[in-house]
């Protein structure tokens, strides 16, 4: 049979769910993005914005994906043979860095083990080494989707400062952003990125740059090519509300939505959300006997479990068969990951039913692919939340 009744569980790290009610919000007709209407929608997701990143500051909305937010950072900021720190946490780190060196920039890559988050005091040994400074820019994944690695953007922003270094700092919040605590203007970030499809809960098509003073000092003297990704055409037209070329109406329907979803919330409420089911998914993979990729536990990541599995046992296999029998879809390992890992999804619009759901149908497709694992994984996670 072809027909497989009841809802399909998406629950890889993103693209997430969409909510009916974010559906219902894009089901629009299109309006004339150069008429009074569109002003009033455009004024209000791009203050909206500002909330949810946390900042004073402009948030730049492009019609594109996450890729493109990475590239429109590094245009806006620097030139060409620039040196930028970047730190080796995971493939989207790495997918990073080699669009970087795409650009004509010189990257340095701290390397890392894909198993913790980039290391401040690392990054601040290099900074002080770099007696010209040489180093215009030090970026970094805050999520790191490929690992469920979390890295410690505070801290990061704290070793900087004490190096009296003056080179931007760029984030990574793609996957982070609305599902872990993200303070833009806070943590000193200069540039922020981040994307639609994850916490936000929308389909993937917009992104976002957040800026700072510093980062739009920069831009003036900034000599990389730029024509679509320009700030200064962007944050003109936003003034407002417009955009200089055709934006993605229905999505901005739907992030319209999005916000007003996540602050009828809270945002505090939405993180801690997050974080609980994830302590109750890494309570069911330790039940199981089987290992959370990520090292430290302060760097657990509340949008995503990657768990490891035993030698000789194939996660995409093991993927395979949960979607063929459990109708269920977890995220694959990436890059150097592949085949070792699966990801368990746990972020945007869920409850605690959707994850027991997500839970027990690992526990079961552990069972029929013959990994070697104990029983009671869900029990485990079902008495955390009941307890909660």
């Amino acid at each position: 049979m072809s027909y497989k009744s009841g809802r399909h569980f998406l629950q890889i790290p993103g693209p997430s769910p969409v909510p009916d009610r974010i559906l219902r919000a894009m089901d629009n007709p299109v309006i004339d993005h150069r008429g009074p209407e569109f002003a009033d929608l455009g004024q209000a997701v791009l203050a909206g914005i500002k909330r949810i990143f946390k900042t004073e500051s402009p948030v730049v909305i492009y019609p594109a994906s996450g890729t493109g937010a990475w590239e429109a950072a590094l245009v806006n900021t620097l030139s060409p043979g620039d040196r930028v720190l970047m730190c080796e946490t995971g493939q989207f780190a790495t997918l990073w860095h080699e669009l970087a060196s795409k650009l004509g920039l010189e990257v340095e890559f701290i390397p890392g083990d894909w198993r913790h988050g980039a290391d401040p005091q690392a990054i601040a040994e290099r900074l002080r080494r770099d007696d010209g400074h040489q180093i215009q820019a030090v970026c970094v994944v805050h999520n790191e989707t490929s690992t469920g690695v979390t890295s410690r953007i505070g801290d990061i922003r704290r070793a900087i400062d004490d190096t009296g270094h003056p080179a931007l700092f760029m984030v990574d919040t793609i996957s982070g952003l609305a599902s872990a605590d993200y303070r833009h203007d806070e943590w000193g970030v200069d540039v922020t990125v981040s994307g639609s499809q994850k916490g936000l809960m929308l389909p993937p098509g917009i992104s976002f740059n957040a800026l700072s003073d510093k980062a739009l000092a920069r831009a003036k003297q900034a000599r990389l090519p730029r024509s679509y990704w320009d700030w200064g055409a962007m944050l003109a037209s936003n003034a407002t509300g417009y955009f200089p070329y055709t934006p993605a109406t229905n999505l901005l329907y739907g992030l319209k939505e999005a916000i007003h979803m996540l602050e009828v919330e809270g945002l505090d409420h939405v993180f801690a959300r997050h974080q609980r089911h994830a302590e109750a998914t890494r309570r069911a993979v330790q039940a199981w006997g089987l290992e959370v990729l990520c090292l430290n536990p302060a760097e657990h990541s509340p949008v995503l479990t990657t768990v490891l599995l035993p030698e000789g046992h194939d996660a995409d296999r093991l993927r395979r068969l949960i979607l063929e029998r459990f109708d269920m879809s977890l995220g694959a390992g990436l890059g150097k990951l592949k085949g070792r890992v699966f990801r368990i999804g746990h972020l945007g619009a869920i409850n605690d039913l959707t994850l027991l759901g997500t839970l027990a149908g690992v526990e079961m497709g552990l069972a029929c692919a013959g990994v070697p694992h104990q029983p009671g994984g869900v029990q485990e996670a079902m008495r955390f939340l009941a307890d909660r």
